[in-house]
């Protein structure tokens, strides 16, 4: 069992940045492809991006094309807390965002991949 817990959320002004973190619990973190989801009223949730595992040491992540270029993942995998790093926000990046966790090791961008949820935080960007 993985428990998730996101913080980091907030208001800030587009062009602004906020990084999310989200903490997890079991000792097998590292294994497990991290993803952010993001979600608005009476829409789908929204692949944000993922960061896996390949081979023994190394990671890689990937991004849905909407924050390419803006938005970066990262991990620590001592401390069990992924990160989203989020820059020049814009007003449609508002939303509750998700930290999610699975086994599958690669390409997980749909929400069914995924086995674990964190509770979500509010990111609004005002324009």
């Amino acid at each position: 069992q993985v428990q998730l817990v996101e913080s980091g959320g907030g208001l800030v002004q587009a062009g602004g940045s906020l990084r999310l973190s989200c903490a997890a619990s079991g000792r097998t973190f590292s294994t497990y492809t991290m993803g952010w989801f993001r979600q608005v009223p009476g829409k789908e949730r929204e692949f944000v991006g993922a960061i896996s595992r390949i081979g023994s040491y190394a990671f890689y992540a990937y991004y849905a094309d909407s924050v390419k270029g803006r938005f970066t993942i990262s991990r620590d995998n001592a401390k069990n807390t992924v990160y989203l790093q989020m820059n020049s926000l814009k007003p449609e990046d508002t939303a509750v965002y998700y930290c999610a966790a699975t086994a599958v090791g690669s390409k997980a961008i749909e929400s069914y991949n995924y086995d674990y949820w964190g509770q979500g935080t509010q990111v609004t960007v005002s324009s």
